[in-house]
């Protein structure tokens, strides 16, 4: 079988048949694309043929490859936490603009952000957190392997910290509502860090809630949400005390992170 025998029999989208197929054989993409008549080796065509069916029925490429690249980083990634996605690389870019000598990452998942933040700014304490054990050894795993030094806590947002105070709050929680109908499309996703009550904003409302007391004077906070609770993550910083409060939209012009300074 050649590459383009392969490609024409996968019946998925070509964009993904091409990763799939590289990630199989060992080709790059380049040479995927750019030698469709070279014979498959060895037992590439049935681990290709596994990797489509895997995706046929759903399953995300990054799980199928077991890695996800973020802001530069190639992360390892399983189901036991969430994909890193796109937009989620304006909170590091909002972070980055920020001076800062301390900052903690909530809910970590599989370390993207801490990591990140990190990479940026090697002088800077970075802790990140998360409930789940099964993240957190996805996350250690990671930060070893990019050879990034991050803390990590085992706890429940601001659990594992009592009276300790950051320059930078960063987090991207769980923002989902129950019901929501894209659910079925994130169906191989740890709930866990997916939804978030009737609205989708039950863990933004513990973490603004208890933001102004780990937050060091002039510190700031940065939370990813989804489309349309901009305005109901503003009201809940705002309620705190929070100044500064405002929104930042993705590229897609979606509203995306909403933050605020602690006075």
């Amino acid at each position: 079988m050649t590459v383009a025998d392969a490609l024409r029999g996968a019946a998925i989208d070509a964009r993904e048949a091409r990763i799939l197929l590289a990630a199989a054989t060992g080709f790059s993409q380049a040479s995927v694309m750019a030698y469709p008549e070279r014979a498959l080796p060895g037992d590439a065509e049935a681990r290709f043929g596994q990797f489509v069916a895997r995706r046929r029925r759903g399953e995300p490429v990054a799980y199928i490859l077991g890695r996800k690249e973020f802001y530069g980083l190639e992360l390892a990634v399983n189901p036991a936490v969430l994909i890193p996605r796109p937009e989620t690389e304006l909170l590091i870019e909002l972070a980055l603009q920020r001076i800062f000598a301390s900052a903690v990452d909530l809910g970590t998942g599989s370390g993207a952000i801490a990591l990140a933040l990190k990479r940026q700014r090697p002088g800077a304490r970075v802790i990140a957190v998360d409930s789940s054990a099964a993240a957190l050894v996805v996350a250690k795993r990671n930060a070893v392997a990019l050879g990034v030094d991050v803390e990590f806590r085992h706890g429940e947002w601001f659990g594992p910290f009592q009276g300790t105070r950051f320059d930078l709050i960063v987090t991207n929680p769980p923002y989902v509502a129950k019901g929501d109908p894209h659910l079925a499309d994130l169906a191989f996703e740890p709930p866990g860090a997916l939804l978030a009550g009737p609205d989708g904003l039950d863990a933004i409302r513990v973490i603004a809630a208890c933001a102004p007391a780990h937050l060091a004077e002039g510190g700031a906070i940065l939370i990813e949400h989804g489309k349309g609770q901009d305005r109901a993550v503003r009201e809940l910083l705002a309620r705190q005390g929070l100044e500064e409060v405002r929104t930042w939209p993705d590229l897609a012009g979606i509203p995306r992170v909403s933050g605020g300074r602690l006075k």
